[in-house]
């Protein structure tokens, strides 16, 4: 089972990242038209990145509780980094 939420964790905002970019053009445009940012987020903080589109609007970008909404993606993505490191450390039962 702890594997299992793993995966999804390291996978699941990357694939809803990714429908998002291939199917709407709301990364586009909150990215400006700019590929590798979009690209560097899906790779390395997904779920900032996804937060971050989220939050976004065409009339004032990201303000307010929207940088809210980010940073929780950030604290997210440190999470699921940091479980990863402490699952590597934990002893295994038998």
């Amino acid at each position: 089972m702890c594997c299992f939420v793993l995966v999804l964790g390291l996978l699941g905002p990357r694939l809803a990242f990714l429908y998002a970019w291939i199917f709407t053009p709301r990364v586009t445009d909150a990215f400006a038209g700019n590929f590798w940012w979009p690209l560097l987020g899906v790779l390395f903080l997904p779920w900032t990145a996804l937060a971050y589109v989220l939050a976004w609007s065409p009339a004032t970008s990201v303000s307010g509780i929207g940088w809210a909404v980010v940073v929780f993606g950030l604290l997210l993505d440190i999470a699921t980094y940091s479980s990863r490191a402490a699952s590597r450390r934990a002893p295994t039962t038998t």
